[in-house]
């Protein structure tokens, strides 16, 4: 009998031996050898969400360029700060006064968001409008951004109120005689405030047959490249000068003009809400949107802290609340543009089994990219239902953190951070897909 149970834990050991932990450290050894990622610098970390244990770690400690994979953390930020709904604008009434104060709100006029209670509220509006001017110092771009990417649709200014996702639309159609007769012509649009005049040119370009519109850097000066395609569009952002955008550009839609006075402090407001919460951090987490992970910062710092500057709400969350995390990271901004953050795998794992908890995997389901979703699209495609994560990528850095639900319906958290690899993303992307889905076939 004794000689029986010595051979059963012998047996559990072997099998303990083939668990989780030795399998992954054998794939995470192919993974890091692979010929794309043999001279990059990576970071894994698998954490068993049941077991409540990390299971394995590959410089798990160390700080990465997290790209996008930042708005894990923003998101974060998004669920504490905002309840179901978001704070579209906060007004109050005088006897013959409508006083409008902005919240950061990404969604007004935006083209994702059809249902607009902001503008409809404001077009039942019969007294004077008047927008106070938060005194919040808001600096258009975020430190570390790449400065000549601001003609880039992904690099839309910040501020207290945006339109439009703080963008312009350009659409070309079949070229029409009209369109021929405006080459070379610079129109001018004047609005009512000063520094927004726009002005447009029309430019033959016979040396590139492709549209494209590019925007001066310091002046919403725009140059429109007529191209030979029968349908064509990019998005190009424009210079806010903080609220002046908004005070241009909503009399069109709202059919009321907008005046404009410095905040008065100890007012009381009340709250139009705009969209359901979860919709707009799907939107970011699906879709990477920088321009909603920023405004998201500021609308949280706002909620919390009465000011809208990310630098704060950062330090005020890593704090408090995260003040647990594994590595103290160095986080900059709201949609991981910015090379300065710089955070690590254990990082990214903490936080994700902190929100686990706190708002429930269901809800975070919901939110995150699942397979062949958002930008995870035509990737994972046998594992609907089993994996939730989040993208992130710039030159020479690809990253991807979230939940992985296992064949035997085995909860773990994880993130592959790989940094200065001179591989193709793609190519990166696909070796990380290979490791993660033998884990979920594997468990």
């Amino acid at each position: 009998m004794r000689y029986f149970l010595s051979l059963v834990s012998i047996l559990i050991i072997s099998l303990y031996s083939c668990s989780p932990a030795r399998f992954i450290a054998g794939s995470a050894k192919q993974l890091i050898t692979e010929k794309e990622l043999s001279n990059a610098h990576v970071g894994i970390m698998i954490y068993d969400v049941q077991a409540n244990k990390n299971i394995y770690s590959h410089q798990g400690d160390k700080y990465f360029i997290p790209a996008s994979n930042t708005k894990i953390f923003t998101l974060f930020a998004g669920l504490k700060s905002l309840g179901d709904s978001l704070p579209g604008l906060r007004y109050r009434e005088t006897a013959d006064s409508f006083f409008i104060l902005p919240t950061a709100d990404p969604t007004l006029l935006h083209p994702y968001f059809k249902t607009q209670p902001v503008i409809s509220r404001l077009q039942q509006v019969t007294k004077t409008l008047v927008l106070e001017r938060k005194l919040d110092s808001i600096s258009p771009y975020g430190m570390g951004w790449a400065w000549d990417d601001f003609n880039s649709s992904y690099m839309a200014e910040r501020n207290a109120m945006p339109v439009y996702g703080n963008v312009i639309r350009w659409i070309q159609s079949a070229q029409s005689h009209t369109q021929q007769e405006l080459q070379g012509q610079v129109q001018t649009f004047v609005f009512s405030e000063p520094d927004v005049n726009w002005k447009l040119r029309f430019v033959e370009d016979t040396s590139n047959k492709s549209f494209r519109v590019n925007r001066r850097k310091e002046e919403n000066y725009f140059e429109v490249h007529q191209g030979n395609e029968a349908m064509s569009v990019q998005s190009v952002p424009f210079i806010t000068h903080g609220v002046i955008s908004a005070l241009a550009l909503l009399p069109d839609t709202i059919h009321h003009e907008v005046a404009t006075v410095p905040q008065q402090a100890g007012m009381r407001y009340e709250t139009i809400f705009s969209q359901p919460a979860d919709s707009l951090f799907q939107q970011m987490m699906h879709n990477s949107d920088n321009f909603f992970a920023e405004q998201l910062l500021l609308m949280s710092s706002n909620e919390q802290l009465k000011v809208m500057d990310e630098e704060k709400i950062i330090d005020h969350l890593l704090n408090t609340e995260l003040k647990s995390l594994p590595q103290r990271p160095r986080w900059v901004d709201g949609s991981g543009l910015s090379r300065y953050n710089l955070f690590s795998p254990g990082d990214f794992v903490w936080v994700l089994n902190h929100m686990q908890q706190r708002f429930g995997l269901e809800r975070l389901k919901s939110i995150f990219p699942g397979a062949n979703q958002g930008t995870l699209e035509g990737y994972y495609n046998q594992y609907n239902g089993q994996i939730f994560a989040k993208t992130g990528t710039l030159s020479a850095t690809v990253a991807l953190s979230g939940f992985l639900i296992t064949r035997k319906n085995r909860l773990f958290s994880f993130s592959v951070l790989v940094n200065n690899h001179q591989s193709s993303a793609s190519s990166v992307r696909r070796k990380i897909e290979a490791f993660l889905s033998g884990i979920i076939d594997k468990y």
